[in-house]
């Protein structure tokens, strides 16, 4: 389980997102930080314009992708790396299609929702091979997109990195206990007077 994981997540995500887009072909249309016009009109409850979409914060867009993307797909139930590459489809082509592959690669029914019977067999799942089983059902359904031909070359780039980028975080813990500064130089300073006191008596002997 990868708890705590979604940071170094979408810190990767974050970079293939880029900023501010408005692409002719892109059927999104006005887009910041990879939140849309009609995601940031949801999110809010009442349509937004342009320029509203062109002055979203990088803060208010992270609440969007942990809310409906993150936690849409379990993230935090997800081993680490497969939490990366699930995470990643589902904030480029929506988190039910996400789930899917996950469930396909898995062999389990595929409902678009991950549950405990998604989540049992990966428990028992190889992680590499989950990963590029992934990666190859997105690749496969990326290239029969109609818009393949403007965007192709960037999402084919971006699943490479994102299949690299995953297996590196398998096996690696996801966070670190924080160590206490103050009691660690205390424990320093005692054992350095006992030294001391040793040393000094097998002086004296």
């Amino acid at each position: 389980m990868a708890k705590g994981n979604f940071h170094a997540c979408h810190a990767v995500t974050a970079a293939w997102e880029g900023g501010w887009s408005d692409h002719d072909r892109d059927p999104g249309g006005a887009t910041m930080y990879g939140v849309t016009i009609g995601t940031l009109s949801k999110w809010r409850g009442r349509q937004v314009t342009k320029a509203e979409v062109k002055a979203l914060t990088r803060s208010e867009a992270e609440q969007i992708y942990k809310a409906w993307y993150w936690d849409a797909v379990k993230g935090d139930q997800l081993p680490a790396g497969i939490d990366l590459v699930i995470y990643d489809f589902a904030v480029n082509s929506g988190p039910s299609r996400a789930a899917r592959a996950l469930q396909e690669a898995l062999g389990v029914r595929q409902d678009g929702a991950i549950g405990p019977v998604t989540l049992a067999a990966l428990s028992k799942a190889d992680a590499h091979t989950v990963i590029n089983a992934v990666c190859d059902g997105r690749m496969a359904f990326l290239c029969e997109l109609f818009t393949w031909d403007a965007f192709g070359k960037g999402w084919s780039n971006r699943v490479t990195d994102v299949r690299k980028k995953a297996k590196g975080m398998v096996g690696k813990p996801t966070s670190a206990p924080m160590s206490n500064g103050t009691n660690s130089g205390k424990s320093a300073t005692f054992f350095s007077l006992i030294l001391s006191f040793l040393s000094n008596l097998f002086k004296r002997a």
